[in-house]
């Protein structure tokens, strides 16, 4: 009866690890385990179309992260969608003349901003906003520009 016992709680605290481990895993996949850094600078970006970009998505410049999405909010008086993103403190020589993209990663369609540096000696600091942007594509509007220029080609 007592080996019966101890196979049983072998297997409770080996299910109770895999729960955990699953959790974690969760919490990774989505960017919930990304607490909020205050540490860095904050940086401004407008674009025409954020595509399904949300608060919390990676910022990354040669495919390395430098930072989080920190709010998308709307101009009203421009029609502009306004990114504003949280830059590492370690990433302070970023030139005020950067390319800002919206990428998608991936199969699940994942968005990130894509900054390609530019060649200024002048760098970006806090409360800068990126001047030169490219919004993100859209496969419906790219799928009908396509069936449009085939219709009238023909």
């Amino acid at each position: 009866m007592g080996k019966q016992r101890g196979i049983e709680i072998l297997v409770g605290l080996f299910m109770a690890v895999g729960f955990v481990a699953l959790f974690f895993l969760a919490m990774q996949v989505s960017n919930l385990s990304a607490a909020v850094n205050s540490d860095g600078y904050r940086l401004t970006a407008r674009f025409a179309n954020v595509g399904s970009l949300k608060a919390r998505s990676p910022v990354s410049m040669a495919g390395v992260r430098v930072g989080r999405v920190e709010a998308v909010s709307f101009d009203k008086d421009t029609y502009e969608a306004v990114v504003t993103m949280r830059i590492d403190a370690a990433t302070d020589t970023i030139p005020d003349d950067t390319f800002a993209n919206i990428f998608t990663a991936g199969l699940l369609g994942e968005q990130y901003i894509a900054l390609e540096p530019g060649g200024s000696m002048k760098y970006l600091r806090d409360g800068d906003e990126i001047a030169h942007t490219q919004s993100a594509l859209i496969l419906e509007q790219m799928i009908g520009q396509f069936l449009f220029s085939k219709a009238g080609g023909d």
